[in-house]
């Protein structure tokens, strides 16, 4: 039986993978529709000086464009570190109807390390969430980015 978790958040490590090889910080994400990929993105924040260049950003423009609305009801997210407040408030805003992600973000994760956005109750969508789906994964490619980094000083 094929894990559809594992499979969409392997090809968003792919992503991260690709920021990470551009200088990025290595996040990637996807968007899928009934169990296909409609949109991937990376971290672009530093190529494109854009400082709202997240992954998440980056897929959702991508989605919201291929169906020519800012409504994403039916989308799955599938992203490499838990996202931030501007990047939660965008899931949120889009009507994303659940979020997977790989690595949690102890200082600034806005979904289940911190804030919890996705789950006020003042808003006007609550979206479902998993954490940690190939979290390994997701953080060592982090980690490796991020002791490179350091190496490099």
């Amino acid at each position: 039986m094929i894990d559809y978790k594992e499979k969409f958040m392997k090809i968003a490590l792919k992503e991260a993978e690709k920021s990470y090889n551009d200088g990025e910080v290595p996040i990637g994400a996807v968007i899928v529709v009934d169990g296909k990929v409609v949109a991937k993105g990376r971290n672009k924040r530093n190529k494109s000086k854009n400082a709202i260049a997240h992954a998440e950003m980056v897929v959702i423009n991508k989605a919201c464009k291929k169906f020519g609305d800012w409504r994403l009801e039916n989308a799955e997210m599938y992203v490499t570190l838990e996202p931030c407040p501007m990047c939660a408030g965008a899931i949120c805003n889009s009507r994303i109807k659940k979020v997977y992600f790989g690595a949690y973000e102890r200082k600034s994760g806005a979904v289940l390390s911190n804030f919890h956005i996705l789950f006020s109750t003042g808003l006007n969508h609550q979206v479902e969430v998993e954490g940690g789906v190939l979290e390994e994964k997701c953080s060592n490619v982090l980690k490796k980015f991020f002791k490179n980094k350091r190496n490099e000083k």
